[in-house]
């Protein structure tokens, strides 16, 4: 593992920070793209990227303290509020990024009188993608996003050791890879994505499939993570992951019908 992949000057740059910033670069790219593409002004992809960066790194924390506090069975909250722990990088939540992100640009939509699904269909390919690449950066940097011990097991040709990572693994154990794993799933969600923009029928389809594709991969890989269980034996990434899926599954449902019926409506 490399958490410090090398240095300029005095200044280290470590893989995590690097490949959270091309994950920001490539989103940001792809998503003034689709704005360009819509003929809106790329000036609120500049704005709205910068929110969702506040929004996001504001709402992992949040959500990474919740998650290790674990409703008063884990670390106390005093613990997290720290100097060192409040502005370090590690300690990072995807869904608590997404939600507080997803709070910030419905806010900004709001005052600038935009469509917020309209917004929220063209950010989600770039979602995705960022998504995986960020998730190259917690691998290379061994940040504990890896999941279960896999060494002497039929599937451990896959195990990485995370010795040298910034939440080491012991020496000897090899670990299942997740972050990787969440890397070609996002690549895949990304493609379909990416594929299906120019043909949905309505604002926010395209969101919705985003939440219930990360919703299913989430979901699927916190079984081979090393998460805390909060209830009913499930992760909170798991439990957010689950209210993703229903309230996706459910518009596209409803609104598959919706369209069915106007359709049935004109004929008649």
């Amino acid at each position: 593992m490399y958490p410090k992949l090398f240095e300029i000057g005095p200044v280290p740059v470590y893989s995590y920070g690097l490949m959270l910033g091309i994950a920001f670069l490539v989103g940001s790219t792809l998503f003034s793209k689709e704005l360009r593409r819509n003929k809106l002004d790329e000036n609120i992809g500049i704005a709205i990227t910068f929110l969702a960066l506040i929004g996001g790194i504001v709402g992992a924390k949040v959500f990474y303290v919740l998650e290790e506090w674990n409703f008063g069975k884990g670390l106390p909250i005093s613990s997290f509020l720290t100097t060192d722990s409040l502005i370090s990088a590690a300690g990072l939540t995807f869904y608590g990024g997404l939600i507080f992100a997803i709070i910030f640009v419905i806010i900004y939509c709001k005052i600038k009188k935009l469509s917020v699904l309209r917004i929220f269909d063209y950010l989600s390919p770039a979602t995705a993608l960022g998504y995986g690449i960020a998730r190259i950066g917690c691998h290379l940097s061994g940040d504990g996003c890896y999941g279960i011990n896999i060494s002497n097991t039929f599937w451990e040709f896959l195990g990485y050791s995370y010795s040298n990572g910034t939440v080491p693994t012991p020496e000897g154990i090899l670990a299942c890879p997740t972050p990787i794993f969440e890397f070609v799933a996002a690549i895949l969600i990304f493609l379909f994505l990416w594929n299906r923009r120019t043909k949905i029928k309505y604002a926010g389809e395209l969101f919705y499939y985003y939440l219930l594709l990360s919703g299913i991969s989430r979901l699927l890989v916190e079984f081979i993570r090393l998460n805390p269980k909060v209830i009913f034996g499930l992760t909170q990434a798991q439990l957010v992951s689950v209210i993703m899926i229903i309230c996706a599954l459910g518009m596209l449902i409803y609104k598959k019908g919706k369209i069915s019926r106007e359709s049935l409506t004109e004929k008649e």
